[in-house]
């Protein structure tokens, strides 16, 4: 079984969002989301390795596969 997520998949969204959108550093795009400043520079080189190979994000497939099998479960 995986670990948890400390971050839920929205804030990784909206985290990387900001990183590209505002043009600021990583360091204080994270400080004011209250995220560890490597956590968010990992996810944006992810986001844009995802990009350049023609994914839309790397979180989006488990979070599909973990609401698949809620509701298996819940049918």
């Amino acid at each position: 079984m995986p670990a948890p997520r400390k971050y839920p998949d929205e804030l990784r969204e909206r985290a990387i969002r900001e990183v590209r959108t505002s043009g600021r550093p990583v360091a204080h795009v994270a400080r004011d989301l209250g995220i560890h400043k490597e956590a968010l520079r990992q996810w944006v080189r992810q986001a844009e390795a995802d990009e350049a190979t023609g994914r839309t994000c790397s979180a989006r497939p488990r979070r599909v596969t973990s609401l698949n099998s809620a509701r298996r479960t819940l049918s």
